[in-house]
């Protein structure tokens, strides 16, 4: 069991805020990685100032961590990779001359070995980059998160016909993922990848849709089903994105949209 500090990159995004929380509400000692000066007043937990796409600050911001909890993310070509691996070489150089270099726990998604998205290939590459690091980490597989999910239909329901994949998700909240994370925190190493978690219930794409609609009053919107080719759809309607056995997730899709300020059209942030 580590009881020593985290440090979590991408602690200002829509994961992060929620795995800082945790953390501090279980006593943890908690510092966040960020590319921006802290801004406010006190805050219950440090702050370190550090760029994840060129290196710069990265091992002095991870210095005296036990344990890394790695929620930046960069969309583009060979950008997440490009985290994953200066986020190693910090690590690596923080890790000198203490007893043992932090755990790295990094944050991945259900079926990215199945389902060949771009944005999935890089997250693949970075599993890969901290297998070979010689670190000590775990690798977390999650779902969709809802966030991304209403994301989705907001942009599709500016439509006259909302456009709705035949696809199924398992969409799981932040908070929710945030939970087994910490207990990630808190247990040795897994020098793999922990059991994969998903949200409480596996839904048709048009189901989430006439829930969205209905929270952001526009009951009785007509639905485009789109049944869309290649690969990665392909795979995803075959269930690559999904989680089969009991939920880890307890938070469904309506209530975190009943727990959105109005009107519930937030922007999605990069986790």
């Amino acid at each position: 069991m580590s009881g020593g500090l985290v440090v979590v990159t991408g602690g200002t995004g829509v994961l992060g805020r929620a795995v800082v929380e945790r953390l501090v509400e279980q006593g943890r000692e908690v510092r966040v990685v960020s590319r921006r000066p802290a801004s406010g007043g006190e805050r219950p937990y440090g702050w370190a100032v550090a760029d994840l796409r060129s290196g710069s600050g990265v091992a002095e911001a991870l210095a005296g961590a036990d344990v890394v909890v790695h929620c930046a993310t960069a969309f583009g070509r060979g950008q997440e990779a490009a985290l994953a691996r200066n986020l190693v070489a910090g690590a690596q150089a923080a890790g000198e001359g203490a007893a043992r270099a932090p755990h790295v726990i990094y944050v991945s998604i259900v079926g990215i070995d199945r389902i060949p998205f771009g944005y999935y290939k890089g997250k693949l590459e970075s599993e890969r980059v901290f297998a070979r690091s010689g670190l000590p980490y775990t690798i977390q597989r999650a779902t969709q998160f809802h966030d991304l999910v209403r994301t989705l239909f907001a942009g599709a329901a500016k439509l006259p016909l909302v456009p709705v994949p035949s696809v199924r998700f398992q969409p799981i909240d932040v908070r929710d993922v945030a939970v087994r994370l910490a207990e990630l925190a808190a247990a040795e190493p897994a020098c793999g990848r922990a059991p994969d978690i998903g949200g409480p219930a596996v839904r048709e794409a048009r189901d989430l849709a006439r829930a969205y609609l209905a929270a952001t009053g526009r009951e009785g919107r007509p639905l485009l089903p789109l049944s869309l080719p290649g690969r990665a759809f392909g795979a995803l309607r075959a269930g690559a994105n999904l989680v089969p056995g009991e939920p880890y997730g307890r938070i469904g899709f309506e209530e975190y949209l009943a727990g959105l300020p109005a009107p519930k059209r937030l922007a999605y942030r990069k986790q």
